[in-house]
């Protein structure tokens, strides 16, 4: 209730009056005059019997239009393919995008952006439009650690990942394709990384990003209106569809058509365009030599699984990246809804030691819903009071690589349900960081820090006595290097999910071979013939950065694999 209380526009042109109270202004971004060049297939909804399927022919079909799905798009249309992607939502261009977190969240994120575990203890974020997370994004574009390379080579028999082969090629690539740049401009949210880093000594640099030109407008997460963003619709996607990949929107994929072992399309469910409020659907196939899932961490498996590919291992070994929050009252306005995503990060924690694993710290530009949503709950007095600060508060976050272990599975019911749940080296490590972050904003010169938890845990800086101020703080760290991190106490976060059909060597725990390719069975090497995976359900472990660019290049890979077997 509090995010829809604070991410509502208002119903007039008076807009929502919490807004004024937080001194909150809305961005309307002017409209790029050079808009994608994808025009979406219009299905036949009116030929033929509403209770027969339609169906369609290509050589491949891509379920999934992120990161991966793009990458693969393309490079297979750009081969000469003939190429259908598949997209469960909506398809937006830069004049139609959302204005308003509300109608964000209600069209291009998953679950209306309310998604979370089976027991609601970890919130999580993913892009549901054509574009995927690219659509909304915050554009820090990282590529997996050298030392997270080093362990799938030698754990999990993944080879070319070092700096001297085909990865060093494929991210190069990447980072021309998505004209990946350095933030020119830091922010008051990411100076309080730079000052504070400074002072203690930190490693502290720039983010690398996707988005070039831009560094004064802060409504990236709503869709890029100006264009700037290199999202799949202004890159990868534009570039399938100008070599004739047909890109079909608002298709829920149910099942993978396997006839005697060998994948021979996709089975669906078409959202019929103007049936709201009464959503209408019609059955969809698409019959394609090869098909290539990538759907995402969380729906390429449950998809998997409707259709029986019958490895154990499918769904199992989920990873997230579970992120802690700071919030840092600071005594001039942030307004952390302004300028680049994020500018800062420092890396001073990404090497893990003995019980917890590594992090690196950055910015988090909260709108107002999602602020409100973040932090804690006190009683509607207290949390009003927080929120009357908003322009003052500088949030932290830390990206923690992993320290847990879930899985996601169908219900009865055909729902996804996902599981996740901490070991003691994650939450040590989300201890460590929450202590740091702390460190951090107190360095900088905050007069306040709150942890988000249930309750928050809260310091305020006492100026008229250095003594009394410094023992007050060390009692509040010794609260957070303690905190309760059990289901619903601490507050953890995660936008990025992994490993749930992960890729290996080894048949057994590894559902897909090192090249994509899906496995029936855990015992011995048998492949579903002409069934791929292109996204982070790939990874065999966390990595512990944005998996953007990660993503993409095991994408590249894959994409390889079913040209050299188409």
């Amino acid at each position: 209730m509090t995010f829809l209380a604070y991410a509502d526009p208002g119903a007039d042109a008076s807009g929502n009056p919490r807004h004024a109270v937080i001194g909150y202004e809305p961005e309307f971004p002017p409209v790029t005059v050079d808009r994608t060049p994808i025009v979406p297939l219009a299905l036949p909804f009116d030929i033929g019997p509403s209770d027969e399927p339609m169906t369609l022919e290509a050589d491949v079909v891509v379920v999934g239009s992120g990161a991966g799905g793009g990458v693969v798009a393309a490079t297979l249309a750009e081969a000469g393919r003939s190429v259908v992607v598949l997209e469960a939502g909506p398809f937006v261009d830069e004049a139609t995008m959302p204005r308003d977190e509300l109608d964000a969240f209600a069209r291009l994120y998953l679950n209306y952006g309310l998604l979370a575990t089976w027991d609601a203890s970890l919130t999580m974020l993913a892009g549901s439009g054509v574009g995927g997370g690219t659509l909304i994004n915050w554009m820090t574009s990282i590529e997996a650690p050298a030392a997270v390379r080093e362990e799938w080579r030698r754990d999990h028999g993944l080879a070319d990942l070092d700096d001297g082969h085909s990865w060093s090629f494929d991210i190069a690539a990447l980072e021309d394709e998505l004209s990946v740049t350095p933030v020119r401009r830091f922010p008051p949210k990411d100076q309080v990384i730079l000052t504070g880093a400074e002072r203690l000594g930190w490693e502290v640099g720039s983010v690398r990003r996707d988005s070039p030109g831009c560094d004064d407008c802060g409504s990236c997460p709503f869709g890029c209106r100006r264009g700037t963003k290199q999202s799949g619709i202004r890159v990868h996607l534009a570039r399938a569809a100008a070599a004739g990949a047909r890109v079909v929107p608002q298709v829920r994929v149910t099942k993978v058509l396997i006839e005697r072992g060998r994948a021979v399309g996709v089975q669906g469910r078409a959202l019929v365009p103007g049936t709201d409020p009464v959503p209408r659907v019609r059955d969809v196939i698409v019959r394609a030599r090869q098909v290539v899932l990538a759907a995402g961490a969380l729906r390429t498996p449950a998809l998997l699984q409707a259709s029986r590919v019958g490895h154990g291992a499918i769904g199992t070994y989920l990873r997230v990246h579970p992120v802690p929050v700071v919030a840092a009252r600071m005594t001039m306005p942030v307004d952390m809804w302004h300028g680049p995503m994020q500018a800062a990060r420092s890396e001073q924690f990404a090497d893990g030691e003995a019980g917890r694993n590594g992090y690196v710290i950055e910015s988090a530009p909260g709108h107002p819903g999602l602020l409100a949503l973040a932090l804690p709950w006190e009683g509607i007095d207290e949390h009003a009071h927080a929120m009357r600060d908003a322009r003052y508060l500088a949030p932290l976050i830390a990206v923690t690589k992993d320290g847990g272990a879930g899985r996601v599975s169908l219900t009865r019911a055909g729902r996804v349900r996902i599981d996740y749940q901490l070991d003691t080296t994650g939450v040590a490590t989300l201890r460590h960081a929450a202590t740091r972050m702390a460190r951090l904003a107190r360095a900088a010169g905050a007069g306040e820090i709150v942890v988000a938890a249930t309750p928050g845990i809260r310091f305020t800086a006492i100026r008229s006595s250095a003594e009394s101020d410094a023992a007050a703080y060390g009692r509040f760290e010794d609260r957070v290097a303690r905190m309760d991190f059990r289901p619903n106490r601490g507050s953890v976060f995660s936008a990025h999910q992994m490993g749930t059909v992960r890729m290996g060597a080894r048949p057994r725990d590894h559902p897909c071979d090192p090249n994509g390719r899906v496995r029936s069975r855990g015992r011995r090497e048998r492949l579903v013939a002409g069934l791929y995976v292109a996204d982070a359900s790939l990874f065999p472990t966390a990595i512990g950065v944005n998996p953007m660019l990660t993503v993409m290049a095991l994408a590249r890979r894959v994409a390889r694999t079913v040209l050299a077997e188409s």
